[in-house]
């Protein structure tokens, strides 16, 4: 059966990260998603250890794509690709504010092609601005949203980068949901549109509700501590995280850390008083937790109701019960790397399934195919490589 995008075509020039990664929710929900590479590929086919040629990154945020190679500096490779574009629903681009227009490719061009589409743009910082033109990788996003300071060290004020390309990848989340109610709006309308998003707006949304609480309410100074804290314990053979927010939660954590004096201590009767002296609760919870093992206090905070987990390694994820149970890490085989793993997509649809039904693609691995379906002839296909339109 198909997934709930089957018939929509995606033309996607994005690279790196946050356009592609987009881009495979569309294709993984049965988008027909086509990504059209320069000649010398998505960065990503190069960025980190190879095998055969084949990057981890790039396999697992380019799978359900078909990949062909047009030559944008030629106009023959502009012409080509607003053939594809007619035959499409949607275009998502992720170049430097301006580059596209100097392209030749920019919106209004590619209306003139068709009408109706859906024209995505996705930029670092905006396409205004002190920062609009500046070159961008995820560290500067979380520099500039406030997502480092917000890891930082509290003794210290040191900031600290999260190790995980997290705005790039909020990016691609936000992108793929906003394509998706453009197409919706279309259904119903008949009308395309321009979708724009910056990273840098994508993380600063993702981050303000606990994050910037301090800065909600305009009148007056506000004390407010992030909600969120470095829920790290040790135990005598691991890591565990534990966390309260109700009162039936924080009696929990006393009575299973043989603590009941804290139910008695003023600072942390409520709710509020438990927030404000976070550093004060969260070093005695450190203390009581240091002397049992990491089973032994999972199995007494979950006699005791209190949200916890063990801190897993990547590898103790993929082996995990739970992870096992949700089915989440599959195997498959890559023509050109062997035996693969990677999560299943994570929306599970009940009538509409989605799916991994291609491996990521070698570089121009579909032209051919591609071109037979907009009726070039196998002269016509030989010519365009001859003039090294195609690759």
């Amino acid at each position: 059966m198909p997934g709930p995008l089957d018939g929509f075509r995606i033309i996607d020039l994005t690279a790196m990260v946050s356009g592609p990664m987009a881009t495979m929710l569309l294709g993984d929900q049965g988008a027909d998603v086509i990504k059209v590479e320069p000649p010398g590929g998505d960065l990503n086919r190069r960025l980190g250890k190879t095998r055969n040629g084949v990057t981890a990154i790039f396999l697992t945020s380019n799978r359900n794509k078909r990949s062909i190679v047009i030559d944008l500096k030629t106009s023959k490779g502009r012409a080509l690709l607003a053939e594809l574009v007619a035959t499409a629903d949607a275009f998502v681009q992720n170049f430097r504010p301006g580059a596209v227009e100097r392209m030749g490719i920019g919106e209004s061009a590619m209306r003139r092609v068709r009408e109706d589409l859906v024209y995505v743009s996705i930029s670092g910082f905006g396409e205004t601005g002190p920062y609009a033109q500046k070159r961008v990788y995820d560290p500067l996003i979380q520099a500039l949203s406030g997502l480092a300071s917000i890891q930082g060290d509290r003794g210290a004020g040191r900031p600290r980068m999260v190790r995980t390309i997290i705005p790039d990848k909020i990016t691609a989340i936000t992108a793929a949901q906003a394509i998706t109610a453009a197409l919706l709006a279309r259904e119903r309308t008949g009308r395309g549109q321009h979708v724009r998003l910056a990273m840098l707006d994508a993380m600063v949304a993702l981050l303000w509700p606990e994050g910037m609480a301090r800065h909600t309410f305009m009148s007056g100074a506000s004390r407010d501590r992030p909600i969120a804290q470095d829920l790290v314990f040790e135990t005598t053979d691991g890591f565990i995280t534990a966390g309260t927010v109700s009162d039936s939660e924080w009696e929990g954590m006393a009575r299973a850390t043989e603590h009941p004096e804290w139910l008695d201590d003023e600072r942390f009767r409520t709710s509020e008083g438990r927030v404000i002296h976070a550093k004060q609760r969260l070093a005695m919870i450190e203390r009581a937790l240091k002397n049992r093992s990491t089973d032994d206090w999972l199995e007494r905070l979950d006699a005791e109701q209190v949200p916890c987990a063990p801190i897993l390694t990547p590898a103790q994820v993929i082996e995990h019960p739970q992870v096992a149970a949700n089915q989440l890490v599959v195997e498959g085989e890559h023509a050109l790397v062997g035996p693969i793993r990677q999560p299943r997509p994570a929306a599970i649809f009940s009538e509409t399934p989605a799916a991994i039904s291609r491996q990521a693609p070698a570089l121009g691995e579909h032209t051919d195919e591609i071109l037979e379906e907009l009726g070039k002839s196998a002269a016509d296909t030989s010519e365009l490589r001859s003039a090294k339109v195609i690759r």
